[in-house]
């Protein structure tokens, strides 16, 4: 079962925080070797759309279950204000999906710019 998470960002804002997932079962640090990550926003559950992407990282050897989600300044200045759904899944060398992660985004205006 995916980790819930509720996240926050500032419109306009360089965006960046790192996850670290560990095994259910021995609570060791999750092997992400042979996986690519990625990472998408949605306003609606129900949407076919996703809204938006974040550039997904993991640490050079893929060992230390560790997921780095990031988003330019230019990149969450296009979001509008309000709340997303949101959800990391890795997918393996075979091709089989895993969702990690999921949550809600909740994007705050600016207010100076």
């Amino acid at each position: 079962m995916a980790e819930y998470v509720e996240l926050n960002i500032d419109k306009g804002s360089t965006f960046s925080t790192t996850i670290y997932i560990t095994d259910d079962d021995t609570n060791l640090p999750q092997n992400l070797i042979g996986t690519i990550v990625t990472s998408g926003l949605k306003r609606s559950l129900v949407s076919s759309n996703v809204d938006a992407y974040f550039t997904c990282t993991t640490d050079p050897a893929n060992t230390a279950g560790m997921i780095s989600i990031s988003m330019t300044a230019a990149n969450t200045a296009n979001l509008k204000v309000g709340s997303y759904f949101f959800d990391v899944v890795t997918t393996n060398d075979l091709g089989d999906k895993s969702r990690l992660i999921e949550g809600v985004v909740f994007v705050s205006p600016s207010i100076t710019g």
